[in-house]
C-alpha cells in the first residue's frame, strides 16, 4: 500500500505535507488506502472510455448519443478526484492555467446534453462534442509542460502553407 503513496502527492505538486481524502478532509479521518483510489481511479476512467465509446453505436439516436458520450467524457475527466480528492481537482480545474478551457469544457458538456434532449438536433450535438473533446485536449496539455505551445506552434506550421 504504501508504493502507492507517491501518487496524490505528484499530482498535488509534491510539496504538499499533508494528503487530502475523496472528501476533501485531511488523513487522519476515515479515508480510503491509496490502492482503493487507484481501483476507483481505473474504474471510472475506463467506464467513462466504455461509454464514449459505445455512444458511437447509438450515433444515430442524438438523445442517447449526447447523454452517453457527456457522461463517459464527466467520468473520465473526473476520475482523477479518486487520486487527488473532488476539492483539489476542482482547484486545479479552476487555477488561471485552465480556467479557460474548463470553462469551454463545462459550457460545451452541457450545450451537447441541451441539443440531445430538448433540441433533438444530431448535426449541433455533433458540433457540441468535437467543441467538447477540443477543450479537454486542451485542458489535459496544460498539465504537460510545454505542450500547449508545442501544439500551438504544430497547428500554425501545419496551416499557415503558401500554395
Amino acid at each position: 500500500m504504501e508504493r502507492f503513496k507517491w501518487i496524490p502527492r505528484s499530482l498535488h505538486g509534491g510539496d504538499q505535507d499533508r494528503e487530502e481524502d475523496l472528501l476533501g478532509e485531511f488523513e487522519g479521518s476515515d479515508s480510503w488506502s491509496p490502492l482503493q483510489r487507484l481501483y476507483g481511479f481505473a474504474a471510472s476512467l475506463v467506464i467513462g472510455f466504455a461509454f464514449m465509446l459505445l455512444s458511437l453505436i447509438v450515433f444515430y439516436r442524438p438523445i442517447k448519443f449526447g447523454i452517453m458520450f457527456t457522461f463517459g467524457n464527466i467520468l473520465a475527466v473526473g476520475s482523477t478526484a479518486f487520486l487527488i480528492g473532488p476539492v483539489q481537482q476542482a482547484r486545479l480545474m479552476l487555477d488561471p492555467v485552465r480556467i479557460y478551457a474548463t470553462a469551454i469544457y463545462v459550457g460545451s458538456a452541457i450545450v451537447a446534453l441541451v441539443c440531445a434532449l430538448w433540441i433533438h438536433s444530431k448535426m449541433l450535438t455533433l458540433i457540441a462534442i468535437i467543441i467538447e473533446i477540443c477543450a479537454l485536449v486542451w485542458y489535459s496539455l496544460s498539465y504537460v509542460p510545454f505542450a500547449r505551445r508545442m501544439v500551438s506552434e504544430l497547428f500554425i506550421s501545419c496551416c499557415d502553407r503558401e500554395f
